[in-house]
């Protein structure tokens, strides 16, 4: 039990570290006053540019893979991992050196997905990049990829933990987008370059 809150805390705590923000900083720019106000790798692309999107974009995946898979190492049980991916998840959006606020997830979900469901997630991804194609909207692609996510997981029979924590992070990702889905509605959502 002990080594459950412990870890759940690390996974918080580490879901919370906000890349897009630190490397916003270093070029003396507040990312959430520049571009959408989002602190994730699409809107540090627009604002600073692919080099410093692209390691936003892999920290946030890292910080995701870290926490599963150290409760995976520590605790070795589907339940605690689930737990622990939920907990550095709720750390993106709800980050502690951010007053509580974050940025939408999709990263972060799937530095997650990437370790406790490999095979749905690359699924999951073909679909990202698909809908990325055809309509050039990354939160279009990001709700779709969310979505896809526990379907390939039900076909793949992952673990029930496992399928359970991909539904609560697809839901949470949608409800994260609603400005997005309104934007893209009024058709005045950016596509991505």
């Amino acid at each position: 039990m002990v080594k459950n809150i412990f870890i759940s805390i690390i996974a918080y705590i580490l879901g919370s570290i906000p890349f897009g923000v630190l490397f916003a900083r270093t070029q003396g720019i507040n990312l959430r006053e520049h571009g959408s106000g989002n602190i994730g790798a699409t809107n540090v692309t627009r604002m600073l540019g692919k080099m410093l999107g692209t390691l936003t974009l892999l920290g946030d995946i890292f910080k995701g893979w870290i926490a599963v898979s150290l409760a995976s190492w520590i605790l070795n049980e589907p339940t605690a991992v689930a737990g622990a991916g939920i907990m550095a998840f709720l750390g993106h959006l709800f980050s502690i050196f951010l007053k509580f606020k974050g940025g939408k997830g999709v990263a972060t979900g799937l530095g997650i997905h990437l370790f406790i469901m490999p095979k749905a997630t690359y699924g999951s991804l073909g679909i990202f990049t698909f809908v990325l194609w055809v309509g050039r909207y990354v939160s279009l692609s990001s709700i779709f990829a969310a979505i896809s996510l526990p379907i390939f997981g039900i076909f793949l029979e992952v673990p029930i933990p496992y399928l359970c924590l991909s539904i609560l992070i697809a839901m949470l990702i949608i409800f994260k987008h609603q400005e997005n889905i309104r934007r893209i509605i009024a058709k005045t959502e950016p596509h991505f370059p």
